[in-house]
């Protein structure tokens, strides 16, 4: 499966890209612009570019990006969300390491929902 990134979320992203990701920037910048009144450029980029591919899902955890996106009947999942999902489908070993990869980074997240996450990985 081809996942496909905008631009500026590369840029925002600051490290070195799978080579199965392919970089596509936005064709309606109006949209994108728009939507960057409201929420930052990633996730304003993200869901300009889900509007021009209706079948996909984008990654958000902003809840306001992620109002949006509902507004706009757009697919989407969260970052623990890809993480569980990877877990079910035997990708990696345990969610644990990764959580506590996110716990040392800027990435809030609170107790409850770790313990929910490790519950819907099988691993509490």
């Amino acid at each position: 499966m081809v996942k496909f990134l905008q631009r500026s979320i590369v840029i925002e992203y600051g490290d070195t890209l799978p080579n199965w990701v392919t970089i596509l920037s936005v064709k309606d910048k109006l949209k994108q612009q728009m939507l960057e009144s409201q929420i930052d450029k990633g996730e304003s980029s993200a869901i300009a570019l889900a509007l021009e591919f209706p079948t996909s899902v984008v990654i958000l955890d902003d809840d306001k990006a992620r109002k949006i996106a509902r507004h706009l009947q757009i697919n989407f999942t969260g970052t623990l969300g890809v993480i569980i999902s990877a877990k079910l489908k035997g990708i990696i070993p345990s969610i644990r390491p990764l959580l506590q990869k996110i716990r040392d980074t800027n990435f809030r997240i609170t107790n409850e929902l770790e313990i929910l996450a490790l519950k819907e990985a099988n691993e509490f």
